[in-house]
């Protein structure tokens, strides 16, 4: 039998894909969720405002929606430390403006299209990572 937890992730790959194809479709353009946001934070997505805040107000909707479908039994892993989820987030934040991308630009649309750069990006948010949880949760205790 299949941990049900597999079954999850495959599910929600499929949807990330078939979203990710479905933007390229209808929009002629790559779903990367950091350039839509980015667009609405510095100004310059002005002519399509209204479609990227419907689509960031969808990936904000989504999971709140499931959470409320669970009766907020949504298991997470998330540390209950603030200071840290902050950082945490800035640096990804950073780390997709200095990558010009984040995993779902690079990870889902640019190895679906075999972009050598999206690759190259994906295989150094793997290794970043994996050398982050190295430190910070089996090294420092941190996380």
């Amino acid at each position: 039998m299949i941990e049900p937890d597999w079954i999850f992730g495959a599910l929600g790959g499929l949807m990330i894909g078939a979203a990710a194809a479905l933007y390229l479709l209808a929009n002629g353009r790559i779903m990367g969720a950091s350039g839509i946001l980015g667009g609405l934070v510095d100004g310059s997505a002005r002519a399509d405002w209204r479609e990227r805040g419907a689509f960031i107000l969808g990936l904000v909707a989504a999971p709140a929606a499931l959470f409320g479908l669970t009766g907020g039994q949504a298991a997470t892993h998330l540390t209950p430390n603030l200071l840290i989820v902050a950082a945490a987030g800035l640096l990804v934040g950073a780390g997709t403006r200095i990558a010009n991308g984040c995993t779902s630009g690079h990870g889902v649309c640019g190895i679906s299209r075999l972009s050598v750069r999206g690759i190259v990006a994906t295989v150094v948010y793997l290794i970043a990572g994996g050398a982050t949880v190295l430190v910070f949760r089996h090294m420092l205790g941190v996380i």
